[in-house]
């Protein structure tokens, strides 16, 4: 998890940020001009874009909250906003975005905005993983009112992401190999994982501050 700091989130961010329907029909808009969101629109960037956009979709149809994560977010009283920074081309957030939309849809309490890192590196080095890489999705929980940060998640669940850096420092598993390895993951967990999280992480950020 992501230990917080102190960070700068103004209303003019929020209100500039992309509703999820808005992220996704950037990302449709781009790839149609054969292009993805950064700097970066090579072909190999490209096919990451639409792989987690096939993945986004499959779980936008398909995803399934548990009982009590539902129960938790249909009663949870503090209004919060759920400040999202990602990219079209990251894997792990076509796995992870379409879970933290689904709960927020389930709670009248919580509004998900979603922003470009690359487009706001000096919030995303406030939340750093590990303290040094500025990897997303990465989740910023806000009071709605005030905007203090009450809380982040990302960019993955504890158990990716101990994966992640046991496949990253082995020598003998090319890149291509930790991906797949870590997608696999993803598929066998069902998104449980992610669930778990936040069904603690709500009763944190319920009651922070």
């Amino acid at each position: 998890m992501t230990e917080v700091k102190v960070s700068f989130i103004t209303r003019n961010i929020i209100e500039n940020a992309y509703t999820y329907q808005e992220y996704r029909n950037l990302i449709d808009n781009l790839l149609k001009e054969g292009k993805t969101t950064g700097e970066n629109h090579s072909e190999s960037m490209l096919h990451y874009t639409k792989m987690s956009v096939h993945r986004m979709k499959r779980l936008d149809k398909r995803l399934e909250l548990s009982g009590d994560l539902k129960n938790r977010l249909q009663n949870l009283d503090r209004h919060l906003t759920w400040l999202v920074l990602t990219e079209a081309w990251c894997g792990d957030a076509g796995q992870a975005v379409p879970v933290i939309q689904k709960m927020a849809d389930e709670s009248s309490k919580i509004q998900t905005r979603y922003i470009l890192r690359n487009e706001h590196l000096e919030l995303m080095d406030q939340f750093l993983t590990d303290g040094r890489s500025r990897s997303v999705p990465k989740v910023i929980c806000l009071d709605s009112r005030t905007l203090d940060v009450l809380g982040a998640w990302g960019p993955r669940p504890e158990e990716a992401q101990q994966l992640h850096k046991d496949l990253r420092n082995r020598d003998d598993v090319s890149s291509r190999e930790a991906a797949e390895t870590l997608h696999k993951w993803y598929a066998d967990d069902h998104t449980a994982s992610i669930q778990k999280e936040f069904l603690s992480l709500l009763d944190q950020w319920e009651f922070a501050g």
